[in-house]
């Protein structure tokens, strides 16, 4: 899934490689066979077995996508102390926001590039870590770049649009797919796609110099909420509808 290589960085600065793909193997489960029924005796039932994954190595080799270890440690060393002091994350709080990890595939050693957006200045910062010396190689920022969003972004869009009076068309999306009142936002799985704000856009028109989403919501009973008529807007940490 290539997230990031469309940011271009601009004024000379390098285009953000590709993403790596994450996964785990998928382990298959065998089936034992029954033995065959015998008189007066009872088969045997089907077994099957749940093998364990295979514990992750701390470091990665050549193109081997990141390991979790490595992303800790170049998150570490990533977030330098003067971007942890000046930045604020998507709840204000002081530090940049931490978007994603992915190996420099384009690199020739084991380098992380990591993105943050500091909700302060609106930048998106990509900082380049060797992860073999564990040292900083590269810093860049810029602004009105607007990558997808993560899950505590997501969350914390949802979390906005409940407490905006514009929430109750949320509210009474909900109750008419699930048959009963919103509670609150526990067991709700919300996807947060960046919104830029179009030409014509009233009501958004700051969206892309700002940080904005709109919402789609899992309901726990598999349901579905598309309220993307509403754009959140998570700079401002306002709810507006789309005219």
């Amino acid at each position: 899934m290539d997230r990031y290589r469309k940011w271009g960085w601009g004024l000379g600065i390098a285009t953000v490689s590709a993403v790596t793909a994450f996964g785990l193997a998928s382990w298959q489960a065998n089936a034992a066979p029954s033995a065959p029924a015998t008189p007066g005796a009872t088969a045997d039932q089907p077994r099957v077995s749940h093998p364990s994954p295979v514990p992750e190595a701390a470091a990665g080799t050549g193109s081997d996508p990141l390991t979790g270890t490595e992303v800790d440690r170049a998150r570490g060393i990533a977030l330098t102390p003067e971007l942890a002091a000046t930045a604020r994350d998507v709840t204000g709080q002081p530090g940049p926001e931490y978007l994603a990890a992915e190996l420099d595939a384009e690199g020739t050693g084991r380098e992380a590039e990591l993105y943050f957006y500091d909700y302060r200045t609106e930048k998106l910062y990509k900082q380049v870590v060797d992860v073999r010396t564990g040292k900083l190689v590269k810093s860049y920022s810029a602004t009105g770049m607007q990558p997808p969003a993560s899950e505590r972004e997501a969350k914390v869009a949802l979390d906005l649009l409940l407490a905006d009076p514009l929430g109750a068309n949320f509210r009474e999306a909900y109750r008419k797919a699930t048959g009963q009142q919103l509670g609150g936002a526990d067991g709700l799985v919300p996807t947060a796609h960046v919104y830029t704000a179009k030409p014509a856009d009233q009501g958004a028109g700051q969206c892309g110099a700002s940080r904005c989403v709109q919402l789609i919501v899992k309901t726990a009973d598999g349901h579905f909420i598309n309220v993307t008529d509403l754009v959140i807007d998570l700079s401002g940490r306002t709810v507006a509808r789309l005219k």
